[in-house]
């Protein structure tokens, strides 16, 4: 199980090389919220998200000889390029399983990064982990999973690490912090962070419509599942449920889940744009959805929200700006 300690430790084996991004506000998006909105671009992180975090974490962490046979993961891009790029860094083989529907620049990009890449169709229900099981065996490769994992979840730690430091340095120690929510590697990552440095802060985990497993099962009490891993625009952050190293984190930590529409990512990716000259894709904004366009779920005079990534299609970010940004 991951643990501050072991967040610390990330930190400590990422200086140099992960960024350690800002923190940023806007008075527009203030007012739209009716309180005050911290802003963490982890789009501006190395791969356009913060699974390089996760990523370098897990890979550095490995017995040089067991790296040296090269690592393997499943995503649908984001983790793929955070693998990607570290494993490169290290000099070592990666393989990384992604769907065929996958956003087709996260595709090229993991390529870029040097990775070999196998599609599989998720669509009609071929499974990453039996093709990822198979490719482990026969090319002894280490599988660095995209949540479920101490040191991923290490990794992604460290900018709820970065987040208690700098709202406290802009006079915020109580509140909700809003995290896009997949499997929940950010989210309990965050949360541990944020209970050893900034006790006031609580993180709380934000989810598309329809793909709210994490927001039904801290609710339940139990693993909840979603019945489609497709069909929704927030791709980067569709799982069938919460980790099981996860879940007992966000339950213990975290407080109720907010799930968001496609419009509303669509419109929070327009306001990025406008307002803080941020690119962020679906599943990125979240967060920042769920900040601007549930401000009743929300406790407190400033909330701080995760842009998680920024890796998006042309064609869908026009679509965003189209909509809700008044530019054709």
């Amino acid at each position: 199980m991951s643990n501050i300690e072991m967040i610390r430790a990330a930190a400590t084996r990422l200086e140099g090389h992960a960024r350690r991004t800002p923190m940023l506000g806007s008075p527009f998006l203030d007012e739209i919220a009716g309180r005050r909105v911290l802003i963490k671009p982890e789009c501006l992180q190395h791969t356009g998200s913060f699974k390089y975090r996760g990523g370098r974490s897990a890979v550095s962490a490995l017995d040089p000889e067991v790296r040296a046979n090269g690592v393997i993961a499943y995503s649908s891009g984001n983790h793929a390029q955070g693998v990607a790029l570290a494993a490169r860094e290290h000099g070592v083989p990666a393989v990384i399983i992604m769907p065929a529907d996958a956003p087709r620049m996260k595709i090229d990009n993991t390529r870029a990064l040097g990775a070999e890449v196998v599609l599989y169709d998720r669509v009609n229900g071929e499974s990453r982990e039996a093709i990822g099981d198979t490719l482990k065996a026969e090319r002894n490769l280490t599988l660095i999973r995209p949540y479920d994992d101490p040191q991923v979840i290490a990794g992604q730690g460290t900018a709820g690490l970065e987040i208690a430091a700098q709202a406290a340095e802009m006079g915020v120690t109580a509140g909700d912090v809003l995290v896009c929510c997949g499997g929940g590697g950010l989210t309990s990552g965050i949360a541990m962070a944020l209970e050893a440095d900034a006790p006031g802060l609580r993180a709380r985990p934000c989810e598309p419509q329809g793909f709210d497993d994490t927001k039904r099962s801290l609710a339940s009490g139990q693993i909840e599942t979603n019945k489609s891993q497709s069909g929704n625009i927030c791709d980067a952050i569709l799982t069938p449920a919460p980790g099981q190293i996860t879940f007992p984190i966000m339950h213990r930590l975290c407080g109720p889940g907010i799930a968001v529409t496609e419009d509303e990512c669509l419109h929070a990716m327009a306001l990025a744009f406008q307002r803080l000259k941020l690119v962020a894709e679906p599943g990125g904004a979240v967060a920042l959805a769920a900040a601007l366009f549930h401000p009743d779920e929300i406790e407190g005079d400033a909330v701080v929200c995760v842009i998680s990534g920024g890796n998006v299609d042309a064609d869908l970010y026009q679509r965003a700006l189209t909509a809700y940004g008044g530019v054709t």
